[in-house]
């Protein structure tokens, strides 16, 4: 009787399928469900999530945008940063953040630290801490603040798709009622209270259990929403273990990919895509990172959406970065220099703390409403967004 060794694909061989000839593409396992051109699609995540709405949005694909400019306030200006996913909740590290999102835009959660008021007197957000428009007052706050959960939830109606990033297994988090903020307070605005502000370290089983909390939650509000998860490649920037950051990323990455594995295991309606294989694997030789072994090069993360659409997209995309759209590439490069520039957890690092660059919103004018104190709201009108380069 042959060896079971004998009768499997040349994928499962090391020297056949990464030594000697590597494909992307094949790197996948089967999904249980593809994509056409009538899906909609939403992302969340850390800062590696932003890239699938450039690409998506460049191979023809509808993303979900529901958050614009409140009607009270139009001349509201936000930061690329919070405009480059469904709605301006910016990068969401981790599954506990993504429940807990979720919770607030149903009505299950509100966090007993709801805001900070900053030396000037301006309220901020503690889960949005890089908002550009900072509330004038507490009314004002909370109308911005129900438009954006109201938003929140609407993306999740609206779009047929869910791509989530895992991005971290460590936060900090308010002992009052354990709400995760993006930052360590302190860092991005607020200030730091050692006895209000605790360090948490997630599991596997607690990463696994948010993940499914989460796909529970998302299809209470659209039940027929199917996910995707990915784990980032990016290292963090900064631990606060105690331990070698390196020991800590790969600590983190390693909690990451083992919950998603077991989160999708028996949910046919929630898949693992392996971004962080295709980035992170030998195949690369060291040339999957910029000088700062850190950022993703563009010609690694073209690689990686390809690799996504030969598995997931059943129609045919444009392969080859360069013949998009001169307009495609603008959004291309607006968003990644969003990301290298102004992502929250490069506040941690006191030598790379970004000089933020705010865009200048030209507004389409949209029907007067009164300020919205609860509830879901309808869909607002479109903006022209021109960005100061």
């Amino acid at each position: 009787m042959q060896d079971p060794y004998k009768s499997v694909e040349d994928r499962a061989f090391w020297s056949r399928a990464v030594a000697r000839e590597f494909d992307p593409g094949a790197v996948s396992d089967r999904p249980p469900f593809t994509f056409s051109r009538q899906d909609t699609f939403m992302s969340a995540g850390s800062c590696f999530a932003s890239n699938v709405r450039r690409y998506l949005e460049s191979w023809g694909c509808t993303y979900t945008v529901a958050e614009y400019p409140h009607p009270q306030w139009p001349e509201s200006r936000e930061t690329l940063y919070y405009e480059a996913f469904s709605a301006r909740y910016g990068n969401v590290y981790t599954a506990r953040q993504m429940v807990q999102l979720l919770q607030r835009a149903t009505g299950a959660f509100s966090p007993a630290e709801e805001y900070w008021v900053n030396p000037e007197g301006h309220f901020v957000d503690p889960f949005r801490p890089g908002l550009a428009l900072r509330a004038q007052s507490l009314p004002e706050f909370r109308a911005l603040t129900d438009q954006h959960l109201a938003a929140v939830y609407r993306a999740v109606e609206d779009s047929s798709v869910l791509v989530f990033t895992l991005g971290l297994t460590e936060a900090w988090y308010s002992a009052d009622d354990g709400a995760v903020f993006p930052a360590c307070p302190g860092t991005v605005s607020g200030s730091f209270d050692p006895d209000r502000h605790r360090f948490v370290n997630f599991t596997v089983d607690e990463i696994t259990e948010d993940v499914k909390r989460m796909a529970s939650i998302l299809r209470s509000i659209n039940p027929t929403i199917r996910i995707v998860l990915t784990v980032s490649p990016v290292p963090l920037v900064a631990t606060a273990t105690g331990r070698h950051v390196l020991v800590a990323t790969t600590h983190s990455k390693a909690m990451l990919r083992v919950a998603a594995d077991t989160a999708v295991r028996d949910d046919p309606g929630m898949a693992y895509f392996p971004a962080y294989e295709i980035v992170s694997g030998p195949q690369n030789q060291g040339t999957a990172f910029e000088a700062d072994l850190r950022s993703v090069r563009e010609e690694t993360i073209e690689t990686v959406m390809q690799a996504f659409a030969t598995t997931y997209l059943k129609f045919p995309t444009v392969s080859d970065a360069k013949e998009r759209s001169r307009s495609d590439a603008t959004t291309e490069d607006m968003i990644s220099q969003a990301f290298a520039d102004e992502c929250e957890e490069m506040m941690a690092d006191d030598q790379l703390r970004p000089i933020v660059r705010v865009p200048i919103i030209e507004t389409i004018p949209v029907p007067s409403a009164p300020v919205p104190t609860s509830g879901i709201l309808h869909r607002l009108g479109a903006v022209r967004r021109r960005f100061d380069r």
